[in-house]
């Protein structure tokens, strides 16, 4: 099957929304065996995974639709936007749906969150076109 370059906003919505669901389930199943806010060498490994992750998620996008600069921006808006909506009432219903987290990891989880959504956008931002390399 082939996919034209016109479906790439549809992919990376797509692509977001798959990221943020595959994370939220996750997080809720076994987040309180691996994000340890009392533990700083944790929360820094868990902060640098993120930009290799996040980068090579997206940049993954960019380069399969050959994607030139204004391109990458627009795909890296679209691929954080469900994650960003969805996570507003993940925050504000935490403890509802993280239950074995405690309530007052909250706010390093939405630091994080922030973290990996600038990631994209940082991706997206700094994307070279491909003939210029």
């Amino acid at each position: 099957m082939k996919i034209y370059k016109r479906h790439y906003l549809l992919i990376s919505f797509m692509v977001g929304f798959l990221v943020w669901l595959f994370a939220s389930i996750l997080f809720r199943v076994a987040g309180h065996y691996f994000f340890i806010v009392d533990n700083v060498f944790v929360m820094v490994v868990l902060y640098l995974m993120l930009i290799p992750a996040m980068g090579f998620m997206s940049t993954a996008v960019f380069k399969r639709f050959k994607l030139d600069n204004l391109e990458s921006v627009k795909s890296a808006a679209i691929m954080v936007l469900p994650g960003m909506l969805l996570d507003t009432l993940c925050i504000q219903f935490f403890e509802k749906i993280f239950p074995n987290m405690p309530e007052i990891y909250s706010k390093t989880f939405a630091s994080w969150l922030m973290f990996a959504y600038a990631i994209v956008l940082i991706s997206g931002l700094l994307r070279r076109n491909q003939d210029k390399l």
